[in-house]
């Protein structure tokens, strides 16, 4: 469930007409709700409430400043893969001990900082890795605790390039060197083995894979324990689906229903991942048309938001759900038609072959479930400056990032003296 409702023919989020905010604000740009938002955690926390889990927003799926401060304030943690998210964590107010740091790459420097800060764990997806972070913690004189990354083997039934738990993915380590490397641990004297970290792909919308790869991981903790050891932390990660079109995805409720039964007889303690099942359907992204292009074959409404703006169409042929932001008086006529962007590729567009109603010049597009892996995967391709971000809050709306100007596009450049004069 979402907060973008249409009302006599107009689409509000919240309690504030959508038209207003782009009046406002100015094309393309983020529109979030915060009640939505909100919702989505909630509801993810009174499924688990039995088990009193660690819930990690995963930063990755949105990292606006605003929207992880109202996670920090509802309760939540923060899922890091990188020295820049944890940064954004911290200076958001996020309590250490409630983030955990992902990523198959960590450099040095980001393992310190994580060090330093005082994170909760790494999830660790490699043995150079565990070494690199042995040796820092040495260099440093601390200890860190390691949730090994488990990559089970299983097909989540998703796109290929979000399936993390097959066999050929680049994620985690597979069951038989989890083991081993547990066992091994004495190796390691600055490392806490504390658990298991799962994550086996994104938009998943089946509770299947997920009790599959438990059960893998639960063959694991039982035989360890025979050995005398015992672990703390079952990392479930994320992946929960959300409706981009006629998916039916499991509600949070179903899903605990489904996996609490396999989980909890490993008496262990629970850490939730979740990113775009929080944030996925609380936002939209709002385009203006600058031109309809009718040709013999095709009909394309040209719009001032392209890839850069938002990519998933482009790199994943993913599918956004678009509609007119006011409806009233159009007719019910639907033709197929191109939703495109003005950047300078084949590869630029929003929608292909919809059924949309006629839509002129000037007119508003509202494009769904944009609220995870748009703005933060945005670019400055084409030297296009990054739209702005609003945040809805009952009746009143916030800017939560202005537009970039042209002068935003070469901060940082310098020039050599040689071409200076």
């Amino acid at each position: 469930m979402h907060d973008f409702v249409f009302r006599k023919g107009e689409l509000y989020c919240e309690s504030v007409p959508v038209q207003r905010i782009a009046e406002a604000v100015g094309t393309p740009v983020y529109i979030y709700s915060a009640h939505t938002i909100l919702d989505h955690f909630w509801k993810l926390q009174r499924a688990f409430r039995t088990m009193k889990p660690v819930i990690c927003f995963s930063v990755k799926a949105n990292s606006s400043a605003a929207i992880l401060r109202l996670l920090q304030r509802a309760g939540s943690g923060f899922d890091v893969v990188s020295g820049g998210e944890l940064y954004r964590a911290l200076s958001v107010g996020a309590d250490p001990e409630r983030i955990v740091f992902a990523s198959v790459g960590k450099s040095n420097a980001e393992i310190a900082q994580a060090l330093r800060a005082g994170i909760l764990c790494f999830n660790v997806e490699s043995e150079p890795e565990l070494a690199a972070i042995e040796a820092v913690c040495r260099r440093l004189g601390r200890t860190a605790r390691i949730c090994l990354r488990l990559n089970p083997g299983i097909d989540p039934h998703t796109h290929r390039f979000i399936a993390t738990g097959v066999p050929t993915s680049k994620f985690g380590l597979d069951p038989a060197t989890v083991e081993r490397l547990i066992l091994d641990g004495d190796r390691y004297p600055h490392l806490v083995f504390s658990g298991i970290h799962l994550h086996i792909g994104s938009q998943i919308t089946e509770s299947k894979p997920f009790v599959q790869a438990v059960r893998v991981a639960a063959g694991i903790v039982t035989r360890l324990r025979r050995r005398g050891i015992r672990l703390r932390w079952l990392n479930l990660g994320g992946g929960l689906g959300i409706v981009y079109r006629n998916e039916r995805p499991q509600t949070a409720q179903r899903f605990a229903q489904t996996i609490l039964p396999v989980i909890r007889p490993l008496g262990l303690d629970l850490l939730l991942e979740p990113g775009r099942f929080i944030v996925g359907n609380a936002g939209l992204l709002v385009t203006r048309v600058l031109f309809l292009k009718e040709t013999p074959r095709k009909r394309f409404l040209i719009v001032d938001a392209g890839m850069n703006d938002l990519i998933r169409p482009s790199l994943y042929d993913a599918y956004h759900e678009i509609a007119p932001v006011v409806t009233n008086g159009r007719s019910a006529t639907k033709q197929l038609t191109d939703v495109v962007g003005p950047v300078c590729e084949s590869g630029d567009f929003l929608a292909k072959d919809r059924p949309l109603p006629t839509v002129g010049a000037g007119e508003l597009l509202g494009v769904f479930g944009a609220g995870a892996y748009g703005f933060v995967m945005s670019s400055n391709y084409n030297s296009r400056p990054r739209p702005a971000e609003v945040l809805v809050i009952g009746k009143q709306f916030h800017v939560i990032r202005r537009r970039e100007r042209y002068q935003d596009l070469v901060r940082g450049e310098q020039m050599p003296e040689v071409l200076a004069s």
